[in-house]
């Protein structure tokens, strides 16, 4: 349920208030999986598993923060922000992964390990949150 626009300055934030909570689980996240690839692979599977967690984070956190400002801004706005935003991502982030699937690294199966993994603790915290912290509000 949206807070009225005209409550006060404080309700202006609502849209951002779980980002803190979703970065710190992610960067949690990218810790450990820092350390399971270097434990297993080395310090290219380190690497490669942290920065994967951080494509994830950094994906999430533009998303938000401007899905965020276009609601501000004009609600209707927010259907053509996302899919933009969701296609440019994805177009993005598949020329990037095809780059440097080209070279070779070493650190190429960890990076996907760590999307994959930054997706679903991202995912699972905002629903953790939202059922339960933002819930009590």
């Amino acid at each position: 349920m949206r807070p009225p626009a005209a409550t006060g300055v404080a309700d202006r934030r609502w849209r951002l208030r779980h980002l803190p909570v979703l970065l710190a689980a992610t960067g949690l996240l990218t810790m450990g999986a820092a350390l399971v690839g270097a434990l297993t692979g080395g310090a290219q599977a380190a690497l490669g598993a942290a920065l994967g967690v951080g494509v994830t984070a950094a994906s999430y956190t533009l998303t938000t923060v401007v899905l965020a400002w276009a609601d501000s801004v004009n609600p209707q706005l927010v259907l053509p922000f996302g899919l933009g935003l969701y296609a440019a991502k994805f177009t993005l982030l598949g020329v990037v992964m095809a780059g440097v699937a080209s070279t070779g690294w070493d650190g190429l199966v960890p990076l996907c390990l760590g999307i994959a993994a930054g997706v679903v603790v991202w995912t699972a915290v905002h629903i953790w949150w939202l059922t339960t912290v933002h819930a009590r509000r």
